[in-house]
């Protein structure tokens, strides 16, 4: 599998460097944005919102980045990385604003749509318990100075901050807190808690008020919220959950009897020689298409570096898309990537509810799925990995190789009847 750009330009730099050697001795190395540059746009270079994103060096060895200045950077053996919750909760229905003709909540094609979108419907009153909420600071800004301590899995390192860059998207003031909002219009399992800690530093140790940092994601018409809180405002790895909550729009109901009929009435596909798929979040195949639609062409790579996929996530989430016929792969400017067929495009451009269950004729013209579920609507109950398995071993499938690949798919399936069994009120 060929390395990335990144993790050419960094093989590169920690051999100039010696940045290794250096580590073992003084445990955290100092660099500049020009001997970065060197290699590779620094910008490029030190972006990393996910653990998935590091380059193969930081994976292998336990190391991060963090910025100091405009101008400088500390590598080291840094936790940098929080995991977010997968509690299961329920979502609170919202009335969509009525007057607004320029903003759809069904077409999001940035964050800071969504966080207009949340405040002007008053999810974000709500989440506050604020109830004058009003936007102040946003953008990019400077840090300001302060130092802080940060973890690692020997030790603990003062670092010191000045005049870093930094940027909100979105700030919004009430009468008892100001709440700094980091907004991302993908899934992903994890986030930079320098996105949120550098903001509350700057405005925690410059007004009285409470600062809320507030993690918001958009997809597939959920807003789901987190509130996390510095226990201890001097430790980057205090992080702690407060609360979280999730909203979408009330388009209407899904009933048991309108997933009984979809199943009873769709018809069986002939089972396409594709991989069968692998990929256990149902909802990050929605997202990844919903991606496609505001883009209309991602190639592999990007979304590899840019969307917390690594390399064979990529393969498999987009392969499920394909499965389902939602995506296809092209070739566009020399590079391998996806888009939209003609029937996902026609899919993303429904309401939010008749999508939802257009997915489910798609996963259900499937026979294993379509068998899974009818088992559970005799039953009562999701059938275990093994009546899966067996299932499967029914049916016609293709590149299933041996007993542990069937249980690993075995998994999707579970976890696509799980995601139909959720849309059920």
């Amino acid at each position: 599998m060929s390395k990335s750009k990144n993790d050419i330009a960094w093989e590169r730099i920690f051999e100039r460097y010696r940045i290794l050697d250096r580590l073992a001795n003084n445990e955290r190395v100092a660099i500049s944005s020009s001997a970065i540059n060197e290699f590779r746009e620094a910008r490029l270079m030190t972006k990393f919102d996910h653990r998935s994103r590091l380059p193969e060096l930081f994976i292998k060895h336990k190391l991060s980045i963090l910025p100091t200045s405009r101008g400088t950077y500390e590598i080291g053996p840094f936790e940098t990385f929080c995991d977010f919750n997968k509690d299961e909760i329920e979502v609170t229905p919202i009335d969509s604003p009525v007057f607004l003709d320029s903003i759809d909540y069904r077409d999001m094609t940035n964050e800071s749509m969504a966080i207009n979108y949340a405040f002007a419907s008053r999810i974000l009153h709500d989440f506050t318990n604020e109830e004058n909420l009003f936007p102040t600071v946003c953008g990019r800004m400077s840090s300001s100075l302060f130092d802080f301590t940060i973890s690692s899995e020997r030790k603990s390192f003062d670092i010191h901050v000045e005049n870093s860059q930094i940027e909100i998207d979105g700030g919004y003031e009430g009468d008892d807190s100001l709440n700094l909002i980091e907004a991302k219009n993908y899934i992903s399992d994890d986030f930079l808690i320098r996105q949120l800690y550098y903001p509350y530093r700057l405005w925690n140790d410059k007004i009285r008020k409470r600062v809320r940092p507030i993690f918001l994601t958009y997809s597939n018409g959920v807003f789901h919220l987190r509130e996390y809180e510095f226990v201890v405002p001097e430790l980057y790895n205090s992080i702690r959950l407060v609360k979280h909550k999730k909203y979408a729009v009330q388009e209407g109901m899904v009933n048991m009897e309108i997933i009984q009929k979809i199943l009873n009435d769709t018809r069986i596909a002939e089972e396409p020689e594709l991989p069968f798929p692998q990929a256990d979040s149902f909802e990050r195949v929605i997202n990844l298409c919903e991606l496609l639609k505001q883009k209309g062409f991602i190639s592999k790579d990007d979304i590899t570096q840019n969307y917390d996929f690594d390399r064979r996530q990529t393969d498999y989430y987009s392969n499920a898309g394909k499965y389902l016929g939602l995506i296809e792969f092209v070739r566009e400017n020399g590079q391998i990537g996806c888009s939209l067929t003609q029937a996902g495009v026609r899919v993303f451009n429904l309401p939010i509810i008749d999508r939802q269950l257009e997915f489910v004729k798609l996963i259900l013209a499937h026979e294993v799925f379509r068998n899974v579920l009818r088992l559970y609507f005799d039953r009562g109950n999701v059938p275990t990995k093994d009546e899966i398995v067996e299932i499967m071993h029914d049916s016609r499938l293709y590149n299933i190789d041996s007993e542990q690949t069937y249980r690993r798919r075995a998994s999707t399936i579970i976890s696509w009847i799980n995601w139909i069994l959720g849309l059920i009120e």
